[in-house]
């Protein structure tokens, strides 16, 4: 018989696995990044900046990727 333990693991791990494989495809914007943003106007730092294609300042991007909007 096999423990409800091992196999909520389990379930845990294959999830865990399919967020990261869901990520991962996820395709990355290019191009120069805004300086401020799109959403709230504040301005975008520097170090986000420089991953390229930022258009959303970290909590207006948090928001835009749980579906939600300001």
């Amino acid at each position: 018989m096999v423990c409800p333990f091992d196999r909520a693991q389990a379930l845990e791990q294959r999830q865990r696995e399919q967020a990261i494989a869901a990520q991962l495809a996820r395709t990355r914007p290019i191009g120069p990044s805004l300086t401020h943003c799109e959403d709230c106007d504040q301005p975008i730092p520097e170090k986000r900046q420089a991953l390229g294609g930022m258009t959303r300042c970290v909590p207006c991007q948090s928001l835009a990727e749980q579906g939600q909007r300001r």
